[in-house]
């Protein structure tokens, strides 16, 4: 196959990370491309170097054998080269189709939008995409919304495609129909590079892999001649366990009982329809259902975020429904929120002020007046050792840090007993593991198993029925707002739980 793009030498650093670490890298001529890594790994900023957004410190770039410098997208796009970033660019009040001429001399002073919506409409339905060119983007699923990202590109002519972690957002259907059109785009000569940290998609899309870590490349492979141990090794740079034999542990006593919990979603419409739920100590209940069957409304009340309209939850023989945030937490909750960077982090901030954000005005690290900066630093620097957060400094920005570092830092914030000194009660973790590469999602499942041992109780909200059933010592369903039924992991089949998610009681809600 002829070379599209060759990258050689790529050096790239930022202050206290070096990010890209004389890294090469090649792709083909129809072909689909892995760029495989954990979080933090170097693979977006490589990519963005190749689309003109960072310049490198040192190393050449090549497109079709001919050396090139890289000053900016409209650069890269001139040369056939396009990406669709992670967070879509799109203008949400814009149509289809002005989103897709967007910038384009080409279309000219006065725009004939009955052709280029015709040739719009020709070119989605190419790929087998249902395509209204004069729909506005805010009307559009995440899934058509990149879609029209593809677009532009291709009615770009672009002939190089950088797609950056483009499954995080989409359903599974979503996903099979963006493998089939990509996989029809190789075919038709495009080089495609697919950024990812999922092992199951690199077998699923591509033709070869190259995986990152550290900011270097430590193999380039044909994806037929690896596996999943064996990428996920390079990965992490250690043997990973795929699943856990969770030891199971026997619960003492409650650490949260849930009476005829009731609330309303932001909407105004009742979410919780009177969930009944015991989780004990020292052990793992998991939540399974599909989205928006009010688990988000159930981890909000706990946590004291929402509003319960009627019942009681339980911590110590305490009810708890309607107290403040800071009230639950002194009794001995934490709570793991999904969305790190949307809900639980202040991104400005530094990561030692994430750390003890809710631990400020407790002793020992205040005396009600002053803050001990000294036990703060030296606590924050066990925490970092203990949970393993990969950081240049302590004083470094929140955001600045990979997907699997922030729930690290969460967890750290949340387990580590830095109000009252001691384990939480009840730990309440919602999606824990959405988004993160598989090293930071074996460090989340060891550390819950742990802190269960601890004697911890743990809810543990999961969209993934296998992750639910491999930590869990109970598992509840949820549907409608209510608790369908509730089963130890191998007392039900696959076939029971899907009919439970999709409201038929097969097991008792005990």
């Amino acid at each position: 196959m002829t070379e599209l793009v060759s990258l050689k030498g790529i050096v790239k650093h930022f202050p206290g990370v070096l990010a890209n670490d004389n890294v090469d890298f090649t792709l083909r001529r129809g072909e689909i491309h892995a760029l495989l890594g954990e979080n933090g790994a170097g693979k977006t900023t490589l990519m963005n170097i190749l689309y003109g957004l960072y310049r490198p410190d040192s190393g050449e770039i090549y497109i079709e054998g001919r050396r090139i410098e890289i000053s900016s997208p409209r650069d890269a796009i001139k040369l056939g080269v396009g990406m669709v970033h992670q967070n879509f660019k799109l203008i949400p009040s814009h149509t289809i189709l002005e989103n897709i001429i967007l910038g384009l001399k080409e279309v000219g002073f006065i725009i004939n939008y009955k052709k280029i919506s015709e040739e719009i409409r020709k070119l989605a339905e190419s790929y087998g995409w249902r395509i209204n060119p004069n729909a506005y983007v805010w009307q559009l699923t995440a899934g058509e919304k990149q879609q029209v990202e593809l677009l532009k590109l291709l009615y770009r002519d672009a002939r190089i495609l950088i797609l950056d972690e483009p499954t995080s957002v989409l359903t599974l259907q979503e996903c099979r129909i963006l493998f089939q059109a990509l996989k029809r785009m190789a075919r038709e000569g495009k080089g495609i590079i697919f950024i990812t940290h999922k092992l199951d998609e690199v077998f699923a899309i591509s033709d070869r892999v190259t995986v990152m870590r550290k900011g270097r490349v430590v193999i380039t492979k044909e994806t037929s001649k690896t596996d999943m141990s064996e990428l996920a090794q390079y990965m992490v740079g250690r043997p990973v366990l795929f699943s856990i034999q969770k030891e199971r542990t026997q619960p003492s006593g409650e650490a949260i009982i849930i009476k005829n919990l009731k609330a309303f979603n932001d909407k105004g419409v009742l979410a919780l329809k009177g969930v009944d739920l015991v989780v004990k100590k020292n052990e793992i209940v998991g939540v399974i259902g599909v989205t928006g069957n009010g688990q988000q409304e159930l981890v909000e009340v706990i946590a004291g975020l929402r509003k319960a309209a009627e019942g009681s939850i339980l911590i110590d023989g305490i009810n708890i429904a309607n107290s403040s945030p800071d009230r639950i937490i002194e009794l001995g909750v934490a709570y793991i929120p999904p969305e790190p960077l949307k809900y639980s982090i202040a991104p400005n901030l530094t990561i030692v002020d994430n750390l003890f954000m809710k631990a400020y005005r407790y002793k020992p690290y205040s005396n009600g007046i002053l803050i001990n900066w000294k036990k703060i630093y030296k606590k924050a620097d066990e925490l970092i050792k203990n949970f393993q957060i990969i950081s240049p400094s302590l004083s470094t920005k929140a955001k600045s840090l990979s997907g699997g570092n922030l729930q690290r830092l969460i967890l750290a914030r949340e387990l580590s007993g830095l109000i009252g000194d001691k384990i939480p009660k009840l730990i309440v973790a919602a999606y824990p593991t959405k988004g993160l590469d598989i090293g930071a999602t074996e460090f989340v499942h060891k550390t819950l198993i742990e802190y269960s041992r601890k004697g911890s109780g743990i809810l543990f909200i999961s969209e993934d029925i296998e992750e639910a059933l491999m930590i869990s010592d109970r598992v509840a369903v949820m549907h409608d707002g209510r608790i369908v039924g509730i089963f130890k992991p191998g007392e039900v089949d696959m076939e029971k739980i899907g009919l439970m998610m999709a409201g038929v009681q097969v097991v008792p809600a005990i």
